[in-house]
């Protein structure tokens, strides 16, 4: 057993998509990996795909407790430089051999450092396995996502090729469930997370045992103080904002009519900032709906600039229909804007009644008119705009901090190897016993 509560553990982490200074996936690895080496001594798995990005960082801004391992199966370094930098269809069996790959890297290590837990981080993914979880020590899986659909109601206004997408979608999720080796990962592991109640339900089906409803994204503090930064009055003109990739399931449509219907001031506008395949039927759908001149697509912007204009904005408007995370609706918070979201997925646990307007998605028509119903109210109500913003960052910085979420992190760690350790005792006292 530990000697001390306050041992500093050896932790293994497996973030094959880790990089400083991003959001999504890479994001979230690489803050996992950050804090939790404020607490104990991390080795990271990772593809040398994020090499160069996170030894440029380390050689600025060093962690000492934190060490990463590069490898890639066969020697494949996924290429991620084609047009921002999207990903092909073969990332996944890359992924998945890379998953192999780590669990006979880890054992080879194991030996040598005797890891206290192992936590797969990234993919954020619940219907591919983490080979890791035959490691014999506890397995912390997540939190994992990708259990949410979009409601059938909706497909009636998607393109065939979009219905093909969900299509597709659903069944590789369905062919992942059958996957002997994520059953196998899911009864491993000492705790499942899940971003969504939805991925909650996926994981019970598939054999985890002890599973919580945790979201993988979050802030650090420096990124908290920059989006304060960017709080302003937001009173003139009116102004809301969609940010993100442009695909169908981000529902930017609804927003657009959403936007066309609202009580709305004649000189109020719509900022969409993003590029993606569904750009021009957007510019189209502004003509059709006769507010073009209100309509400005920024498309692809810095960071910073993003950002910017998020400050210049009084809401977010964040229509999406699955999503797991939601990152933009936490920057929006920290920012102090309120967020007008779908109460779907990860944004209908990121919102809050108190922080913005979660819209029920139950078909297109009355979901639009619900949306533009809350765009009205914003644009009319500074004192309601005011109340949610302070109360978005009060709720970013107390339950999603990254410094906070790595505490959260660390109790369970101990608790986990200190459980462990007991039952590897009682154990051994056993076979003692019978011998």
């Amino acid at each position: 057993m530990p000697t001390s509560d306050r041992k500093t553990l050896k932790v293994l982490l497996s973030v094959y998509a880790c990089e400083p200074g991003r959001g999504s996936e890479p994001g979230v690895g690489w803050n996992m990996a950050v804090e939790i080496a404020k607490k104990h001594q991390v080795w990271a798995f990772t593809s040398n795909t994020h090499r160069a990005l996170i030894e440029e960082e380390l050689a600025i801004r060093p962690i000492p407790n934190l060490s990463f391992i590069y490898f890639d199966p066969f020697n494949w370094v996924y290429d991620w430089s084609g047009e921002g930098k999207k990903a092909q269809w073969n990332v996944h069996l890359h992924y998945y051999l890379w998953q192999i790959w780590a669990y006979f890297v880890a054992k080879r290590l194991h030996q040598k450092i005797h890891f206290d837990l192992v936590h797969h981080v990234t993919y954020v993914r619940y219907s591919s396995p983490s080979f890791l979880s035959l490691l014999p020590i506890p397995f912390v899986w997540g939190p994992v996502g990708g259990g949410e659909s979009m409601p059938k109601t909706f497909w009636q206004q998607l393109r065939p090729k979009a219905k093909l997408y969900e299509f597709l979608r659903e069944q590789i999720r369905r062919a992942g469930e059958l996957d002997p080796f994520v059953h196998l990962t899911a009864r491993r592991s000492k705790i499942a997370w899940a971003t969504t109640e939805d991925t909650a339900q996926c994981l019970n089906r598939v054999g985890a045992n002890n599973v919580q409803i945790l979201s993988q994204i979050g802030l650090n503090d420096r990124e908290i103080a920059t989006l304060s930064g960017y709080q302003t009055s937001r009173q003139h003109p009116v102004r809301f904002i969609s940010i993100g990739r442009l695909l169908h399931w981000k529902g930017f449509h609804l927003g657009l009519q959403a936007f066309a219907q609202a009580d709305l001031p004649a000189d109020s506008e719509y900022w969409i900032v993003g590029e993606g395949a569904e750009l021009e039927s957007l510019q189209e759908l502004a003509k059709k709906l006769d507010i073009a001149t209100q309509v400005k697509f920024w498309h692809k912007l810095s960071r910073e600039e993003t950002l910017k204009r998020l400050g210049e904005c009084l809401a977010l408007v964040h229509p999406s229909l699955h999503d797991s995370g939601g990152l933009v609706c936490l920057e929006a918070m920290a920012a102090g804007c309120p967020v007008i979201c779908l109460d779907l997925g990860g944004p209908g646990i990121l919102v809050t009644p108190e922080t913005g307007f979660k819209i029920v998605a139950t078909d297109p028509e009355r979901t639009v008119g619900d949306l533009a119903k809350a765009m009205t109210r914003l644009s009319q109500d500074i004192e309601l705009r005011n109340a949610m913003g302070k109360a978005g960052h009060e709720r970013v910085c107390a339950v999603f901090s990254w410094k906070n979420k790595a505490e959260n992190l660390d109790r369970i760690y101990r608790s986990l190897v200190v459980q462990n350790a007991i039952a590897s005792t009682l154990a051994a006292k056993q076979q003692g016993e019978v011998l």
